[in-house]
């Protein structure tokens, strides 16, 4: 009786997290979730994947994944979704539905199991490509693109977001290059023949979003050498998450 009395006071007391929703020892073994997002060619992938080895090595469990995909049934979107050949057929609104099926699937197979596990997930996209892209990009109603997103997520936020930002000029240079280079890029490399324009509104459409959450949200300058934006990073995530261990960049 003692035992049910005090576990009635421990739920009605404990504190929650308005992120969450969860009690604040479960809150305690969560990891953290951090997501990086930026304009074609941005080089943000590089940076995650230093990211990623410098918090294993210094003894963090990192879940390295990306959007669209990072699951066998998203990574079969990703496919469709990104394939030059269907540039001139896939419909605005079908490729928003098809980015929102891929998204709910990663978050219930694998990114929500794997922060509430503790885990430090990285991921390559997220939310916030679909308001820069189909949002100031396509010109969608937000309205809807906030319900998808809302749906697909469950309220899965990052708890830091990193953007890198160049000139679309620049950044669409370094994928062509990249695509000469990479079958796997040029197989994916559908979103990059759009006009300059369309990549114009979405830079500024990341840069919008910055300014709406500046505590979510870091912007790091990615038109400097990769070493530098590595550094940047190290610091955007040090002051963010100052809980979150990182090794020495040596080596990197």
């Amino acid at each position: 009786m003692q035992r049910t009395r005090q576990a009635a006071i421990r739920r009605l007391t404990a504190k929650v997290c308005e992120k969450c929703g969860l009690e604040c020892d479960e809150m305690s073994n969560r990891g953290f979730f951090v997501t990086v997002e930026g304009i074609e060619g941005s080089g943000k992938s590089t940076q995650l994947q230093r990211l990623a080895e410098l918090i294993r090595r210094a003894g963090g469990r990192v879940v390295l994944t990306k959007e669209p995909g990072g699951t066998p049934l998203a990574d079969r979107i990703r496919a469709i979704v990104l394939d030059p050949q269907e540039s001139s057929t896939i419909d605005p609104t079908t490729e928003l539905l098809l980015y929102a099926a891929s998204r709910r699937q990663h978050v219930t197979e694998l990114l929500e199991p794997s922060v509430a596990a503790g885990a430090t997930v990285l991921c390559d996209r997220y939310t916030d490509s679909t308001l820069a892209y189909q949002g100031f990009g396509r010109m969608l109603s937000f309205e809807r693109l906030n319900l998808l997103n809302s749906l697909a997520t469950g309220g899965l936020r990052p708890d830091l977001t990193l953007i890198y930002d160049l000139p679309e000029e620049a950044g669409l240079a370094r994928a062509a290059a990249r695509n000469e280079t990479s079958a796997q890029s040029k197989n994916e490399s559908r979103i990059e023949g759009e006009e300059l324009r369309f990549h114009r509104r979405v830079r500024e459409g990341y840069l919008t979003l910055a300014l709406s959450d500046p505590i979510r949200y870091a912007v790091i300058d990615a038109s400097v050498s990769m070493d530098d934006v590595t550094a940047a990073t190290i610091e955007a995530v040090s002051r963010r998450l100052p809980s979150l261990r990182l090794a020495s960049t040596a080596n990197v």
